[in-house]
C-alpha cells in the first residue's frame, strides 16, 4: 500500500505502524521517496495504544490492514479518537454453536453494521471490506446495477486463477489462517424473501470461464462478506460467493479439518498451549514473500444475471493482476498488489470528496464510476465481458454435491 501510495498526491503525511519496528523500518527502506511517511511502533490489540496514536498524528483515517482478528480493537480505536476508518475484510464470523451448515450463527461484520447508526450520528464514515474482494467486487456490483441491468437476478462474485509456485506442492497464496477461516466455515448465501443461510462447504460447483488466459475453472461456494454487504445497498434477488480452489487444494483443506489442523482452539503441547492452525500457519511459507517464485496470473470480478431493455443479459466485471508485471513495478506478488491497489484508490476519492458519507458501509454503497475510472489512473484496467449463447460462456453447474462432511472432523481436547 505506501508504494502504491507514494505514487500519488492525495495525502499529506502517511504513518506506518506495526508492532515491530524492524518491519516498519524496512518499509520505508523500500519506498522511493519516504519524506510524507513517517514509522510508529503500536500494539494493534491495544485500543488504548491505538486511539493515542490517532491523536498524536492527528490522523483523518485510520487504514486497518492487519488480521481481521483483531478488527475489533482498531474500529472502536478509529471511532474514539473520532477517525474515518477502512478495513480490507470484516470482523470474523462465529458460526452456529451447534447446527452450522444448517442456520447462521453471527455473520461477517455482525459488530461492525450494527454500530452504523453510532457512526452516522458521530459524522464518520467506516468503510468496511474495501480490499479487492470484498471492496472492488463491491464496485463492480454497484456499477451493473446502475448502468447495466434493469432488473437483477443474482450477483456472485467469481474468483480463479492460474498461479503456481515453484518447488512447492502445496503453498497458499495469502494467509493460510484466512483461508481455512472463508473456506472451512460454513458458505454464506443470500436471497430475497429468506436473507442469509448457510450451506455445506464446497457446496454449488459450476464451470466458470475466467479471461486473460486463465481459462475454465471449478468454483465453490465459500464465506465472503460481498454475502452481507450487497444486499444491503442493491436490489436483487440472490448473492454468492464462489472460489476457484481446485480439487487437490480441497483436498488439502479436508484434511487439515479431519486432523483438526484448522482448530482456533488451543491444545496443550508438553508445556505450551498452542493453536493447531497456528502452527499450520507458521510451518507454511509467508505467501508475500513468494512472488519470485510465482507464475500467471489471478482474477477477481463480479458475474450479474438479469435483464436489460426487457431482455435477459448476463456480464462478468472483473480486474487481473499478473504476477510477472506485479513484481517488475512494484516488487509485490500479485495478490497482494491487487488486494493493496483498492484501499488506496478509495483513499484517494475520499481524500478529494468524490466519495463522502457517514455510517458503517460497504463499497457497493458509493457511486462506482469514479473509482473504475481512477483505478485506470493507476494503470490498471478492470474488463467486462458479455456472456450467453454465442458470446463468453455463462457458468454452468456441474450437479455435483459439496462436501456433506460424511467423514467427522477430528476431536481436538481443550488446553
Amino acid at each position: 500500500m505506501a508504494s502504491i501510495a507514494e505514487t500519488r498526491q492525495f495525502f499529506d503525511r502517511f504513518v506506518l505502524a506495526d508492532v515491530s519496528q524492524p518491519r516498519v523500518e524496512a518499509v520505508l527502506a523500500e519506498l522511493d521517496d519516504p519524506r510524507r511517511f513517517s514509522m510508529a511502533v503500536v500494539d494493534a490489540t491495544d485500543q488504548a495504544k491505538v486511539v493515542e496514536l490517532a491523536r498524536s498524528v492527528k490522523a483523518d483515517v485510520i487504514v486497518n490492514a492487519c488480521d481481521p482478528r483483531i478488527n475489533e480493537p482498531i474500529f472502536a480505536a478509529a471511532f474514539e479518537a473520532r477517525c474515518n476508518y477502512l478495513d480490507l475484510a470484516m470482523n470474523l464470523s462465529k458460526p452456529h454453536p451447534t447446527h452450522p451448515y444448517e442456520q447462521v450463527g453471527e455473520p461477517l461484520g455482525a459488530g461492525q453494521l450494527a454500530a452504523d447508526q453510532s457512526w452516522r450520528d458521530a459524522g464518520l464514515l467506516a468503510l468496511v471490506g474495501m480490499g479487492v474482494e470484498p471492496g472492488l467486487s463491491d464496485v463492480f456490483a454497484r456499477y451493473a446495477a446502475d448502468h447495466l441491468f434493469d432488473e437483477i437476478d443474482e450477483i456472485g462474485v467469481r474468483d480463479g486463477s492460474n498461479l503456481s509456485i515453484d518447488g512447492f506442492e502445496f503453498a497458499p497464496t495469502f494467509s493460510i489462517w484466512t483461508t481455512i477461516e472463508e473456506t472451512l466455515n460454513p458458505p454464506l448465501v443470500w436471497e430475497k424473501g429468506r436473507g442469509l443461510f448457510t450451506t455445506d462447504c464446497f457446496s454449488e460447483p459450476e464451470i466458470f470461464h475466467f479471461p486473460a488466459g486463465i481459462g475454465p475453472q471449478e468454483c465453490v461456494n465459500v464465506e465472503h462478506e460481498e454475502v452481507v454487504l450487497i444486499p444491503r445497498a442493491i436490489d436483487c434477488k440472490r448473492v454468492t460467493f464462489k472460489y476457484a480452489l481446485g480439487a487437490e487444494f480441497i483436498d488439502w483443506l479436508k484434511t487439515f479439518a479431519y486432523l483438526g489442523l484448522d482448530s482456533k482452539h488451543k491444545i496443550r503441547v508438553g508445556d505450551v498451549s498452542v493453536a493447531p492452525r497456528d502452527v499450520l500457519a507458521a510451518v507454511l511459507p509467508n505467501p508475500a514473500k513468494l512472488g519470485h517464485l510465482m507464475h500467471g496470473r489471478t482474477c477477481a470480478g463480479t458475474w450479474v444475471k438479469g435483464t436489460y431493455d426487457g431482455r435477459p443479459r448476463e456480464i462478468y466485471l472483473y480486474h487481473v493482476a499478473d504476477n510477472e508485471t506485479t513484481m517488475r513495478q512494484w516488487g509485490s506478488q500479485a495478490v497482494l498488489w491487487q488486494t493493496a491497489v483498492c484501499p488506496i484508490v478509495a483513499l484517494e476519492l475520499l481524500a478529494t470528496g468524490t466519495w463522502s458519507g457517514s455510517g458503517v458501509r460497504g463499497a457497493d454503497a458509493f457511486d462506482a464510476v469514479p473509482f473504475l475510472n481512477l483505478l485506470g489512473e493507476y494503470n490498471t484496467h478492470h474488463g467486462m465481458v458479455e456472456m450467453g449463447t454465442g458470446l463468453w460462456p455463462s457458468p454452468r453447474a456441474t450437479g455435483q454435491r459439496g462436501w456433506d462432511r460424511a467423514v467427522r472432523r477430528a476431536i481436538v481436547p481443550g488446553a
